[in-house]
């Protein structure tokens, strides 16, 4: 369905009652932003009224077209748009903007404000996710559309800054979107010439066109960012730009009509009641009231909100017909598009293998390996990848293919996954790519229709950190998988050892971190990360082998769920101090106990493999696992002691590592950082006497 017919003074008057919008609720709060609104305003007018394809009345329609702001500093022009094409945001909001208890925040929130769909202003992070959401409406379509029948047909569009482009998870994203040939990627490029301290002449002398030409982009510049006209025709070349994402750079002037024009103090701060008012006169505007709007334009934005409804009418016709055509594809359909997240399909946990008792045992990353594969084909929606570790993770979906551009290679080609390579594909290749990787996880999840997952080592995960911030912020499914998760790893040595990483990650509030003790727990842990809708979890695991232990004579490890359970009893049932271990220290924690019973000393063993799913518990169930009358506590994991002691209480201790790794075979290093029975036997049994003294 074709937009409204141009009128050009009526348009100029919608592009200035989005400018001011924004400029009053800046001024109100006395805080903000108001720069990019001014300058902006003209490409995402146009963006919004002529081909976004969107429904504020259904802001989650499901081939709705995703806009980014990626430059979420902006944040008062997209509260603009959201208003006055008619999304649940009324005007008083607007004026609450910034304010305690507003749906208007400082920064786009997801979840928060209707219409938003990511959370936004770390600079680079919406660029990477757009591409994560680009990538996810390729492999639907390749997954459901039919001849004759489309269900999934739309475009991934951002507006992006200097700032976007510097970052380099930006980098990263734009060389693989580049690669993946994701046509529907169409970003505005707000190419202002200054940031936040100064103009970009200092810092930022890039040729954009040259480099993302490089990458496999197509683009275009427009010199006048105020020309409708011509913004209108390049958004139209990049959507027909079907083999190549698009950047369509835009030159604009940052506050652009006010007294601060050009100037980077028209970025952070309000322009000031005398410089608004100068430049509302500039503009031709009314000084009074503030948050003006047109009936005109009112009526205006009301028919576009009409032509939205329609498209999306014609959607739901479409749909019905799937149904009829392809009822089973159209199950599966449904079962993805639920607003909670993807449904798991019934008798999916049939898939996950089972462990028998083996001294030896394997890896806890092994066992992952065996566990996504088992379940892989009963859960179409899962799908992921590594930082090009999958030998090392243990993350390749086997025969499921590779998510590559249909044309890259022959039809009949074999890819890594022994599967064909093209959109319909289930392994993403991030390459080495970590902090792209976690952000283009995160947008995969946002655009809904698929549970993503993404792997590296532990170490790296500081290269994802921003990412699985926001993941938790915005309570994503994503699913981060981490490997070589403790100096055990051996002769890499200390810069790929971690040793804070553990705690770094369970300071992220909302984030669940599960640290499994064997083969069992690996497998349970997996149930509880697939269930786990409103919080990401991070799997961490070993990439030495461990014991898979003996359930005969050890707890079940459907225990992994509550986040700490009792794994062994003291033999009499009357322990005398408990030792608490996570993960490949678990075994360490069991082999003691059985020392410690020949020293006559009784031992409850505790696996802990999650903190936050034991926080979760009720207080009467924490209780149980760690009774307050049994004071006497020993803590065991191979990293930085930090949080520990909130478990272990005044009177406990904590075996961990205070300092970094070294070069060494993974058994020495434990040896050598006290890792060893002897070493836990002394230090529980000199708690005891500190206990009886």
């Amino acid at each position: 369905m074709n937009a409204p017919v141009s009128d050009p003074a009526l348009d100029l008057l919608c592009v200035n009652a989005v400018r001011f919008l924004a400029v009053d609720a800046v001024q109100e709060a006395n805080s903000g932003h108001p720069g990019l609104p001014l300058d902006a305003a003209p490409m995402a007018y146009i963006l919004w009224t002529r081909l976004l394809k969107h429904d504020p009345c259904a802001p989650l329609w499901f081939d709705r077209d995703r806009f980014v702001l990626s430059a979420g500093h902006g944040s008062a022009l997209l509260y603009s748009l959201l208003h006055l094409c008619g999304y649940a945001l009324p005007m008083e909001q607007l004026r609450q903007f910034r304010q305690w208890g507003s749906i208007t925040p400082g920064h786009p929130e997801r979840g928060l404000t209707p219409g938003v769909e990511m959370t936004t202003g770390p600079l680079g992070q919406g660029f990477a996710n757009g591409v994560g959401m680009a990538i996810t409406e390729a492999h639907l379509a390749a997954r459901f559309n039919r001849t004759g029948h489309t269900l999934i047909d739309h475009h991934t569009y951002a507006l992006v800054s200097d700032g976007d482009l510097m970052e380099g998870v930006a980098a990263e994203a734009a060389s693989l979107a580049g690669h993946l040939q994701l046509g529907k990627l169409v970003y505005l490029y707000d190419d202002n010439h200054v940031t936040l301290s100064a103009g970009t002449d200092i810092t930022f002398t890039d040729d954009c066109v040259a480099r993302f030409s490089s990458y496999g982009w197509h683009t275009q510049t427009l010199d006048d960012g105020n020309d409708l006209d011509a913004i209108e025709q390049a958004l139209c070349a990049a959507r027909a730009e079907t083999t190549r994402p698009s950047l369509i750079l835009v030159r604009t002037h940052l506050g652009f009509g006010s007294p601060k024009q050009d100037s980077f103090e028209a970025h952070g701060s309000p322009l000031g009641i005398e410089d608004v008012c100068l430049t509302k006169q500039k503009l031709d505007w009314p000084e009074e009231p503030p948050f003006y709007v047109p009936e005109s334009v009112r009526d205006h934005f009301r028919a576009l909100g009409q032509r939205g409804l329609d498209l999306h009418n014609d959607w739901r016709q479409r749909l019905d017909a799937y149904r009829q055509q392809h009822p089973e594809l159209a199950v599966a359909f449904d079962q993805l598009m639920q607003e909670g997240g993807c449904d798991l399909p019934d008798g999916w946990e049939s898939g996950i293998p089972q462990f028998d008792a083996d001294a030896k045992g394997i890896a806890t990353r092994v066992a992952s390996g065996k566990v996504l594969n088992g379940i892989a084909t009963l859960i179409p929606t899962l799908i992921g990848g590594s930082a090009d570790l999958d030998p090392s993770t243990h993350t390749m979906l086997k025969g499921l293919g590779d998510f590559e551009a249909n044309n890259l290679v022959a039809p009949d080609h074999q890819g890594a996954s022994g599967g064909a390579w093209n959109y319909a594909g289930r392994n993403l290749h991030f390459g080495v790519r970590e902090h792209a990787m976690a952000a283009i996880s995160n947008g995969i999840a946002a655009h809904g229709g698929a549970i993503p997952f993404c792997a590296t080592f532990l170490i790296f995960s500081d290269y994802m950190r921003p990412s699985i911030r926001l993941a938790a912020l915005m309570g994503l499914r994503v699913i981060f998988v981490f490997t070589h998760d403790s100096i055990a790893l051996g002769e890499d040595g200390s810069t790929h050892q971690p040793v804070e990483q553990l705690a770094s990650l369970r300071a992220i509030p909302k984030l669940v971190v599960i640290r499994p003790a064997d083969a069992n727990e690996t497998a349970y842990a997996w149930r509880t990360a697939l269930k786990s809708r409103e919080r990401p979890v991070a799997l961490v695991l070993t990439r030495q082998a461990l014991p898979t232990m003996d359930r005969a004579h050890c707890a079940p490890a459907a225990g992994l769920a509550f986040g700490a359970y009792v794994l062994a009893e003291a033999a009499n049932g009357k322990p005398q101090l408990i030792l608490i271990a996570s993960g490949s220290e678990v075994s360490l924690a069991l082999a003691a106990q059985q020392v410690l019973l020949q020293q006559n000393v009784q031992a409850r063993v505790v696996s802990m493999p999650s903190w936050e799913l034991f926080d979760d518990q009720p207080q009467a169930y924490r209780e149980t696992v760690l009774p307050p009358e049994i004071p006497v506590r020993l803590a065991i994991e191979a990293g930085v002691t930090q949080g520990w002691h909130r478990y272990v209480g005044e009177r406990g201790d904590v075996l961990g590592i205070e300092t970094f790794g070294s070069s060494a075979a993974g058994d020495v290093m434990m040896r050598e950082y006290g890792f060893t029975v002897e070493n836990v036997c002394v230090r529980a049994c000199a708690l005891l006497h500190e206990q009886t003294t």
